[in-house]
């Protein structure tokens, strides 16, 4: 008897539900709209502050001769005594403003103490660095050594990752390279036990040299 009557019941509630009226629909959302707030800083403080909540190491560089003194005084001051740059063009203006650097294979990957490559843009959203395997660097160079320096110039600055990708479209077009990544600090890791690990799967520290290039 109770179980008919509780039976009854819900066919009871069924039977009204279908009853009612459809609810409203609602509107199709705009994929193509702007997720987030577009960024109204200035870009490069915008990045420099995310890239260092990401532990990155930045330094602006008032020009490219400051760059070079400011590269010089980082080697000092860490030693680094080997410094992998494989893009002739860095290589050829290192040298000139008398930087050592390696630039052979040999013994890399047991001597590789940090690699100095460029990158495609700096996303100032996420603080992060946008890299391919396209220029002489590779993959490899950013990767290997325990320390990744990126030289890059204020013009590479966007807000958005789309707008990277907007880039980097209108320069490869379809030849897309077989590595694009975006680096958001240093490689870390908290698999084991829940414990930050640095440097577990690639380099421990990365330090970005930004050169303003823009006129004042």
């Amino acid at each position: 008897m109770y179980e008919a009557r509780s039976r009854d019941i819900v066919l009871r509630k069924v039977r009204e539900a279908l009853a009612k009226s459809a609810p409203v629909v609602p509107p199709t959302p705009d994929f193509s709209a702007d997720l987030y707030l577009p960024v109204e800083d200035d870009l490069s403080v915008t990045f420099a502050t995310n890239f260092l909540k990401n532990s990155g190491t930045f330094i602006y560089c008032e020009s490219e001769e400051d760059f070079y003194d400011q590269l010089f005084a980082y080697k000092q001051e860490k030693d680094i005594q080997h410094l992998y740059v494989w893009e002739q063009e860095w290589q050829t203006k290192l040298y000139a403003a008398g930087i050592h650097y390696l630039e052979d294979e040999t013994n890399f990957v047991k001597q590789g103490e940090a690699g100095l490559t460029t990158c495609e843009s700096l996303i100032a959203r996420t603080g992060s660095i946008f890299v391919s395997g396209a220029n002489e660097s590779g993959r490899r160079l950013s990767i290997y050594p325990e320390k990744h320096l990126v030289v890059a110039k204020m013009t590479q600055l966007v807000p958005d990752i789309k707008d990277g990708l907007q880039l980097f479209k209108q320069k490869y077009g379809s030849k897309i390279p077989s590595m694009i990544s975006l680096v958001s600090g240093p490689s870390r890791t908290a698999d084991i036990e829940k414990t930050l690990v640095m440097g577990a799967h690639g380099p421990r520290e990365l330090v970005l040299f930004l050169i303003d290039d823009i006129a004042h």
